[in-house]
């Protein structure tokens, strides 16, 4: 089977077939999904850009899961008393992966689990990479292609997007050390930057302004949390035909100390600078 460079193109020309040709290469689109699900290759890695993040999507491999999606018929699946009927099977996890799994917990062929983690009740979707000692806390879902760095703490909740098209597009991306508190959703290739934090109920989208108010002046952006924020969720007041009303916001009120640099401490921290978890 081919590898490398060799597999991108061949995944590249694919791409490129209506579905009854590209099913004669299936072979590739299966070896590429291998591959992500043992951790070999990743959806996106950092790449140094020009973009404060320096995030990139590898473009081939999320072409590979969509070939996946249109190539493979569904099928039954039994799992103990529950039958479902999908195109991706369940990933199979067993001690050798170092990772611990809470039933109902379900994570789907083609994610990578680094050793470490712990799945409460929570779902990770295909082509999500979840790093080392992280927590995906109850209720909590890994969308498609996220990536999630190590040391993350993803409470109860949380809903982090998937980002799957267009394939060039950077999926969201939690980096090493974050915390995520409860219900907050993060979507649309958004950014969290290593060690940051936000607090419960905070909304992200690629258009939510983010606004630095630990300053004489307010500094907005989108799209990226630097790292060691802390974020909780605003508004900002905007005029219409209508009136006036506020329209959702993520301020920066602080960054992350030494305090909190320990999980444990994370609340108490937070509760500091009124922030709730």
């Amino acid at each position: 089977m081919t590898n490398g460079n060799g597999l991108a193109a061949e995944i590249d020309r694919l791409w490129e077939l209506p579905d009854e040709e590209a099913a004669r290469g299936g072979e590739a689109v299966d070896e590429t999904i291998r591959l992500l699900d043992a951790g070999e290759i990743r959806v996106a890695e950092k790449s140094g850009g020009e973009s404060p993040a320096g995030w990139a999507a590898n473009e081939w491999v999320k072409k590979a899961i969509l070939l996946y999606f249109r190539l493979k018929p569904s099928s039954p699946i039994e799992v103990g008393p529950f039958h479902y009927f999908d195109k991706v099977p369940l990933k199979e996890i067993d001690e050798s992966l170092g990772v611990r799994v809470v039933p109902p917990a379900t994570a789907r062929y083609g994610c990578y689990l680094s050793p470490g983690v712990v799945l409460m009740p929570s779902y990770v979707n295909i082509g999500a990479w979840v790093g080392p000692r992280t927590l995906v806390d109850t209720w909590a879902t890994v969308g498609s292609c996220a990536q999630i760095g190590a040391d993350v703490h993803l409470s109860g909740g949380v809903g982090i997007g998937g980002v799957l098209e267009p394939p060039q597009a950077t999926p969201v991306v939690v980096e090493d050390g974050a915390f995520v508190g409860s219900r907050c959703i993060v979507v649309e290739g958004v950014v969290v930057g290593e060690e940051a934090v936000l607090g419960a109920n905070v909304t992200l989208t690629a258009s939510t302004p983010i606004i630095d108010v630990t300053g004489e002046q307010p500094v907005e952006s989108r799209g990226y949390v630097p790292p060691r924020s802390v974020v909780v969720p605003g508004t900002r007041t905007r005029e219409f035909s209508a009136g006036s009303f506020g329209l959702p916001a993520a301020l920066i009120i602080g960054r992350r100390t030494e305090s909190t640099d320990r999980k444990v401490s994370l609340n108490d921290a937070l509760r500091s600078y009124g922030v709730a978890v």
